[in-house]
């Protein structure tokens, strides 16, 4: 994996970044930072006064190199409120570390942003979804067997922090309003990260479902881990692209889950924005 140092991705690496990104996109605390998942990033298309910086002009960030992940930071305003949107990942199964995955949180934090909206792809493990329903993240567990918060303390983080509630309560009930007022049914249920980059043994699904996972993924659960440790509300959706691992008798592939994904984009898109709105 790619070594974290807190030089290079530590607080001080981090307010680096953000004086970056403050002088090209001229940004000011933002309301809002949307990290877009997997064929979400038309989020990004419905930014006004749009301003995009590239991954690689930021101290920090890397290249992505996944299908479906822009490697942009923009700045701009949704719902009617200043926003920046992280279109794109690097993962933990590209070869970084915790740290340095997580780091986008930091910077955004950086940047003054007090509130944190994670999105991502998932398979779906509880029988009843199909794919197209967005899930409302209502805990996680982590089965990546790492944690971005590992080695010495930064000053601005809490050593210990509290994971009862990683996902606001009061966002989430924002985000069961905005889909009442906007007519989008939302699905509820608990996201399970997995390291990656293979997609679940039919085995592994059974067990993930005994644990009391609805969802799975590659992501997420780093960046939310990071932000409870720096103060940040978070909240989070899930766009069930897929039935898991062999509860299909489909072969799975990122295609399909990029297809699934941008299908739903619409009704996805409406709903970030209305949530941006209520903040």
């Amino acid at each position: 994996m790619t070594a974290p140092s807190t030089a290079t991705h530590g607080a001080a690496a981090a307010a680096l970044a953000a004086d970056v990104v403050r002088a090209r996109l001229g940004v000011q605390a933002p309301a809002c930072a949307i990290i877009l998942g997997s064929g979400l990033g038309g989020l990004a298309d419905v930014i006004t006064d749009a301003r995009p910086i590239s991954y690689a002009d930021i101290p920090g960030f890397h290249a992505t190199h996944v299908i479906g992940h822009k490697g942009q930071l923009i700045a701009g305003t949704l719902g009617g409120r200043e926003v920046i949107a992280l279109a794109g990942r690097f993962h933990m199964y590209e070869g970084h570390a915790p740290q340095v995955s997580a780091f986008p949180v930091r910077v955004a934090h950086a940047l003054g942003a007090k509130t944190l909206f994670v999105s991502n792809a998932a398979g779906g493990i509880r029988r009843t979804f199909s794919a197209g329903d967005l899930m409302v993240i209502e805990d996680h567990i982590n089965l990546t067997m790492v944690n971005p918060l590992t080695g010495p303390v930064e000053s601005t983080d809490e050593r210990f922090p509290d994971m009862s509630a990683p996902y606001a309560p009061r966002l989430k009930a924002l985000l069961y309003a905005a889909g009442l007022r906007l007519n989008i049914p939302l699905q509820r249920g608990v996201y399970v990260g997995l390291l990656g980059p293979t997609y679940e043994t039919l085995a592994e699904v059974r067990m993930l479902e005994r644990l009391g996972a609805d969802a799975t993924g590659m992501s997420t659960v780093t960046e939310v881990i990071l932000a409870n440790a720096l103060g940040l509300e978070v909240a989070g959706v899930s766009l069930i692209s897929n039935p898991a691992a062999g509860l299909s008798p489909e072969k799975l592939s990122h295609v399909d889950v990029m297809k699934a994904a941008e299908a739903a984009g619409e009704k996805f898109c409406q709903l970030v924005t209305e949530f941006v709105r209520a903040l």
